[in-house]
């Protein structure tokens, strides 16, 4: 099983790579890579965790994930319909130390200082056909199609993916750690998880698992379990008028709808009724 630290296969002599995914199920290991990940979501939705925190994908998103920031696309399992991501892979320096720094770049300085935690926007016409005309680009082309994304990048909205980051690059070993729990959580997550047996996956002791995890990403296991679970029930509310709220609490891994109220008003700041009301992801 490929964990952290990934490396993208990157053809010699290429300082920009370009990629598209096509599958059922994008990657869906937790890992890392050193390139700055900019995608273009053309269809598919899922959740996506970057970093500590929970997030949510869609067609028509744009995710830009910085320089070793931990993250893993959970795509929507059980669908007869593929996940499609075109990408361009990066590091700041691969054009030349000095390349962004360049006068003539300064438009781009904002986009750099938002990579580190990573960020989301949505697409726009513009936007979208810069990355479908990366497709039949020549290698000039696709260059001077990305410095247009970065410029446009620099100067859309956007929502922060992670609130916390882990200045450290894992070693083989943590990355391997790290990525069996996130993997065993994220196939677990609808079900009950208990604190010995999440410890057993890392083979460490419970008190060891704990302050191991909260070093890691700033937050306790169970609150991070928790934010997967409302996540999901977020979407569910959503996509699915005909599931009862107590319905959509048991279907996300919640076995009482007095702590899934409490939980979900917590994380998202309403209550599941006024969240699904209100229609906001």
């Amino acid at each position: 099983m490929k964990v952290l630290p990934f490396k993208i296969p990157k053809p010699e002599g290429n300082a920009l790579i370009y990629q598209e995914d096509c599958e059922y199920v994008f990657y869906d290991k937790f890992h890392q890579h050193e390139e700055i990940q900019v995608s273009l979501i053309e269809n598919g939705e899922g959740t996506l965790i970057v970093g500590d925190t929970i997030n949510y994908y869609q067609k028509g998103d744009i995710v830009v994930i910085g320089s070793s920031l931990p993250h893993v696309f959970k795509s929507e399992v059980n669908t007869n319909i593929k996940s499609n991501m075109l990408s361009l892979f990066f590091t700041k320096d691969a054009f030349g130390n000095a390349f962004f720094d360049l006068e003539e770049l300064k438009e781009l300085r904002p986009f750099f200082r938002n990579t580190e935690n990573g960020f989301k926007t949505v697409s726009n016409t513009k936007l979208s056909d810069l990355f479908y005309r990366l497709k039949a680009a020549t290698k000039l082309q696709q260059f001077i199609l990305f410095l247009e994304i970065l410029k446009s990048l620099s100067k859309a909205k956007r929502k922060r993916l992670s609130s916390f980051v882990y200045d450290k690059q894992y070693t083989d070993l943590e990355g391997k750690r790290m990525g069996d729990i996130m993997e065993f959580t994220m196939n677990n997550y609808k079900e009950s998880i208990s604190l010995e047996s999440v410890a057993t996956v890392a083979a460490m002791t419970n008190n060891a698992f704990c302050k191991y995890f909260k070093k890691r990403t700033n937050k306790t296991y169970f609150k991070f379990l928790n934010e997967l679970r409302v996540e999901n029930a977020s979407k569910l509310l959503l996509t699915n008028s005909d599931l009862s709220i107590a319905e959509i609490a048991y279907k996300s891994g919640f076995n009482n709808i007095s702590n899934f109220n409490r939980q979900f008003k917590i994380i998202k700041g309403y209550s599941p009724k006024e969240f699904k009301k209100l229609k906001l992801i």
